[in-house]
């Protein structure tokens, strides 16, 4: 089976900074990948080069046998991308933005109205779907992106921190849906820095430190490699330097003062 991302020998560097160290992956069809890492290990620039967004790099990147760097339209068709941060035209409704950007990936008219509708009711935000969302909450805001990211329904799901502000029903309810669009066959790319959910919607998990990738299995491997602890202990022991106790301590101790 040929993978549906294939990401050979990338190196990135930003000025005289290498941000990644020859990262080389492979994730196929139907696989819900768990790309965790601390802040600046390189995560958010690995999948900004997986959008097409980053093409000045060093490295061979695919996308279903779509060259990232010489077919970066092709790749954007297929990808479905959902980024951390909820910017959106918010002058305009959820039904404006998002007949708008499935007017961008050519979907017919009826269908994508459908689409808006049974997704945002989903979403329960049936009732707001005319109000503009400069006034809604952060949660809203990131279901309209989640909403954006899906509606073309492409084969390739790119996720990083899809669950920001959301509620905890909708957090049971991304973690179900992420699971069910596995099932039926889609790559899904899933950054987090919230371990349970990677741990329990990943198929494999692959941590990345300092550009480099550190360990990269199913967390049943990892909890044999690593001593049958919790994803949240093994991400601690690969990548802190200190321990996270004594930090802990010194941040108590710094208020009594």
């Amino acid at each position: 089976m040929e993978p549906v991302i294939s990401i050979r020998n990338l190196f990135k560097n930003f000025g005289n900074k290498q941000v990644l160290k020859d990262i080389n992956l492979e994730v196929y069809s139907g696989q819900v990948i768990g790309y965790i890492g601390p802040n600046g290990a390189g995560k958010s620039t690995t999948v900004k080069i997986l959008c097409g967004l980053l093409t000045d790099y060093e490295g061979e990147v695919k996308v279903k046998g779509f060259d990232v760097k010489k077919d970066t339209l092709e790749v954007k068709k297929i990808i479905g991308y959902v980024p951390e941060m909820a910017e959106l035209y918010d002058v305009l409704t959820p039904k404006e933005f998002l007949s708008f950007m499935g007017a961008l990936y050519g979907i017919n008219e009826q269908v994508c109205s459908e689409r808006i509708q049974k997704i945002l009711s989903a979403f329960s935000l049936a009732d707001n779907i005319d109000q503009r969302m400069d006034s809604f909450s952060k949660g809203m805001k990131q279901k309209v992106l989640i909403a954006s990211g899906l509606l073309h329904n492409p084969d390739v799901i790119i996720l990083d921190e899809p669950l920001s502000g959301l509620d905890a029903n909708s957090v049971i309810i991304i973690k179900e849906m992420i699971s069910r669009l596995a099932r039926d066959g889609k790559t899904i790319f899933y950054c987090s820095h919230m371990m349970d959910v990677v741990e329990k919607v990943s198929d494999r998990i692959v941590l990345i430190d300092e550009g480099r990738i550190i360990a990269n299995g199913s967390f049943e491997e990892l909890k044999v490699q690593q001593g049958n602890k919790s994803l949240e202990q093994i991400f601690a022991n690969l990548t802190s330097k200190d321990s996270l106790a004594s930090t802990a301590d010194e941040l108590i101790k710094a208020l009594e003062n």
